[in-house]
């Protein structure tokens, strides 16, 4: 069985692109700086937890994969690491568990040699209190809105909106066996941007990693429920809330599909940067928020529009209030023209931020390979933008900013209940009972979101 290659492809800056797929099924990506001084390392492997009863076997996992393997103890990969300059890192998302290394240019074979002896040869501490039963860990109150938001937006089960399971510590062998299901090149992308030759590269992955088989995983985010959220208002309440806090959930477009481009630029007028109608509206006119964001939020679940406010306690109706307004507004009488050039200008100018450094850059260019867009769609997305006209930015503002056609999620202390209800404030009362009877708890500490890029974790 031979590598499935994709053509060659210049790339910006006179960059050269080769992308494959190895017979193990690991997709590779060789990105060419010619003249880089530094080589980057991403491997992101499928991690959602879609198994409840892996959650912490997951967790473990990821806090051990690439610290030690049966041939080099922790000491022996760290002195390693030091020796050729790099810096090793490992992040878990909602779908992706990602592992990052930045090395000295002459030390990539070291460190592809490394990175092999770690996945093939792996070795785990023995986990303390193996066997032993632990608590679901009690939500906070952001992670505990969220959940409601997206369970009652797009429904469920979901992993992503149901709460974090509890279970039980793993042994050293059940952890050994989760490596071997998860860590695998089928379904996993490796990404490599050096100043090397791809072709010297690429002989030089498959050398190494030529010997890591199985996958997939399974632990990839699976669709959810509905693909367009269910509109209404859902209203939670904490009597221990020290904030008033609001998310939102509409319909949406995902990169690269058609109009894409266009809600981009809608949705930035709305509350995607500092000068934004929704800024202008809660924090500078009626100082109401601390904290005011718009995105597009998109992963292997689904695609929508979110707004995020965070207020003072006893708040949230006056920001439902205040944000369903303004996306009638918006959506009634579109953007002016100066705000489309603003916007146009500020996600261009965005674009070249989010890939200043090379480290950057290489995570992004993983990230979008992962979830299955060209790696260098970010770089190409300005002259998608380009070429969006006023006209085309109002329509979308009018067709995906309709408050109707979005649900609108607050938590704070307990209240009126908003006048303007549905059957899924209803739906909330026994929420509203779980908030207040564990309002005493400790929170849990919230998992580590992507970067903004598609595949965002919620």
């Amino acid at each position: 069985m031979k590598a499935t290659t994709a053509p060659r492809r210049p790339a910006p800056a006179g960059r050269e692109t080769l992308r494959t797929v190895l017979p193990n099924g690991l997709d590779t990506v060789v990105v060419t700086v010619p003249g880089a001084p530094l080589a980057e390392l991403r491997l992101v492997l499928p991690y959602a937890r879609t198994e409840p009863a892996l959650a912490v076997a997951q967790e473990l996992l990821a806090t051990g994969l690439g610290t030690a393997s049966t041939t080099r103890d922790r000491r022996s990969v760290a002195d390693l690491a030091a020796g050729l300059g790099a810096e090793l890192s490992t992040v878990v998302t909602a779908e992706h568990l990602v592992w990052s290394a930045g090395v000295l240019a002459e030390g990539l074979p070291a460190a592809l040699e490394l990175l092999a002896d770690l996945l093939l040869r792996p070795a785990y501490d023995r986990p303390a209190a193996a066997g032993t039963r632990l608590p679901p860990p009690p939500p906070g109150p952001g992670a505990r809105l969220r959940r409601a938001q997206l369970s009652h937006a797009f429904g469920g089960p979901h992993p992503l909106s149901d709460d974090a399971p509890g279970g039980t510590v793993p042994t050293a062998a059940e952890l050994l066996a989760l490596h071997h299901r998860a860590v695998v090149p089928r379904g996993a992308v490796l990404l490599l941007m050096t100043g090397e030759e791809p072709d010297r590269v690429l002989d030089r992955v498959h050398a190494e990693l030529g010997a890591w088989t199985g996958g997939p995983s399974g632990l990839s985010l699976p669709p959810f429920p509905r693909s367009a959220p269910a509109p209404g208002r859902l209203a939670l309440h904490d009597p221990a809330a020290e904030q008033a806090l609001l998310l939102t959930a509409g319909p949406a477009v995902p990169a690269p599909g058609p109009g894409h481009p266009a809600l981009h630029l809608a949705q930035l007028v709305l509350g995607g940067h500092a000068s934004s109608r929704l800024t202008r509206r809660l924090r500078e006119r009626h100082g109401l928020a601390y904290a005011v964001d718009a995105r597009i939020r998109q992963n292997r679940a689904g695609c929508w529009l979110e707004i995020d406010c965070a207020g003072a306690p006893g708040t949230a109706d006056r920001l439902a209030e205040e944000v369903t307004a303004c996306l009638a507004e918006l959506a009634a009488t579109g953007p002016t023209p100066e705000e489309t050039r603003r916007a146009r200008r500020y996600a261009a100018g965005f674009t070249r931020f989010a890939l200043a450094t090379r480290a950057e850059e290489a995570s992004a260019l993983a990230g979008f390979a992962a979830a299955g867009l060209d790696p260098h769609w970010l770089t190409e997305y300005p002259h998608a933008l380009a070429e969006v006209t006023h006209r085309q930015v109002a329509e979308a503002a009018a067709r995906f900013l309709d408050p109707e056609r979005a649900l609108v999620a607050t938590l704070d202390r307990p209240g009126p209940v908003p006048a303007a209800t549905t059957d899924v404030t209803a739906a909330a009362d026994q929420d509203t009972k779980e908030a207040t009877e564990t309002a005493e708890a400790p929170e849990a500490a919230e998992a580590a979101e992507t970067a903004k890029a598609p595949g965002a974790r919620p």
